[in-house]
């Protein structure tokens, strides 16, 4: 019997070794993440480590009767609905001048009957950077200073650019495009897909930009050179001062085989569109006390109506996000 054992033990043992080696890529986790930014940014206590340099606002969405033909989220029933919003540059940097050729944020929470909350945020550029965490990570670390020089490594620059291809669409984007001559004549996109789930659960796959109402305008050449380090705050609460600056929310529908779960790869320019609502913001002012402060900005808080698709970037901007705002709760 123990001789029997040993011996489908030790034919067990041969097949396995004859089996080809699979090497499983470990797992990126959220304090991974998180501390990789603090190591290319540092940390500022009590702040948060991404889009740390930023401005409060609040104002109001009405939602449109097309858009809930599709959703039967409360943000499209006609009524205002109270929003926080908050705006934002990218980066753990909170002085990083204006003019820096880095995304821009709009991050909006929507305040809805019965005490929920939906959040939406939104990016300056129509694609991400990563199509997996990844490359998120990756690109922290190839991009933390040298000690010695204070500066990014070159050569690992080049070969982060590489080796990670899903990154390309969006950094040549920012290097093609001056960035916004204010935060109010800049379009945002939602960058993910989601599922508008409606009336009678029907599903339709949908993408999400809100356009200014202003118009676009980016920063000329010489501008870059004499707008100096800190005008979007004040450009922003100036503009706000002489009356609503609005966005509408532009919905894409998708079709069968539109990228679901990659938000670097964008989707036909001919697919339908329709406006979904408009968003008010009719005042701002500096974070530090304001109402959007102690925000999360989960993407994943969302409302009956509105539901996430397996973007991994998406699911995994939750735990990222849980991670820092728990820093900053604790002051550090």
């Amino acid at each position: 019997m123990i001789s029997s054992l040993h011996r489908h033990t030790a034919l067990t043992c041969l097949a396995l070794a004859t089996l080809p080696a699979v090497s499983a890529e470990p797992e990126v986790t959220a304090p991974q993440v998180v501390e990789a930014i603090e190591g290319t940014f540092g940390s500022t206590p009590g702040q948060r480590r991404n889009h740390t340099k930023g401005t409060c606002a609040v104002g109001e969405f009405v939602g449109t009767a097309d858009a809930a033909r599709y959703s039967r989220s409360p943000l499209f029933s006609g009524k205002p609905l109270p929003v926080v919003a908050r705006f934002s540059l990218s980066g753990g940097n909170p002085q990083v001048p204006d003019t820096a050729k880095s995304g821009r944020g709009m991050a909006l929470q929507f305040q809805l009957p019965g005490g929920q909350l939906h959040h939406i945020t939104l990016l300056n550029t129509p694609m991400f950077g990563a199509a997996h965490p990844q490359t998120f990570l990756d690109l922290m670390r190839a991009t933390r200073p040298d000690p010695a020089t204070g500066k990014p490594d070159p050569e690992k620059i080049k070969a982060f650019k590489a080796s990670h291809p899903d990154n390309l669409a969006q950094a040549q984007y920012l290097a093609d495009h001056n960035p916004p001559a204010s935060y109010a004549h800049s379009a945002y996109w939602g960058i993910h897909t989601f599922k508008f789930m409606g009336p009678q659960d029907q599903v339709t796959l949908v993408r999400w930009r809100f356009v200014p109402q202003d118009g676009e305008q980016r920063l000329s050449d010489a501008e870059m050179k004499t707008a100096g380090a800190h005008f979007l705050e004040k450009a922003l609460i100036e503009r706000t001062r002489q009356g609503p600056a609005r966005w509408d929310m532009v919905v894409t529908l998708g079709q069968p085989g539109d990228p679901e779960d990659d938000p670097t790869q964008l989707w036909p320019k001919e697919r339908q569109e329709f406006k979904a609502g408009t968003l008010s913001i009719t005042s701002a002012m500096p974070q530090k006390g304001a109402a959007c402060e102690p925000v999360n900005f989960d993407p994943m808080r969302m409302a009956d109506g509105i539901a996430p698709t397996n973007d991994p970037v998406l699911r995994f901007r939750s735990p990222a996000y849980a991670v820092s705002f728990g820093k900053r709760l604790s002051g550090q």
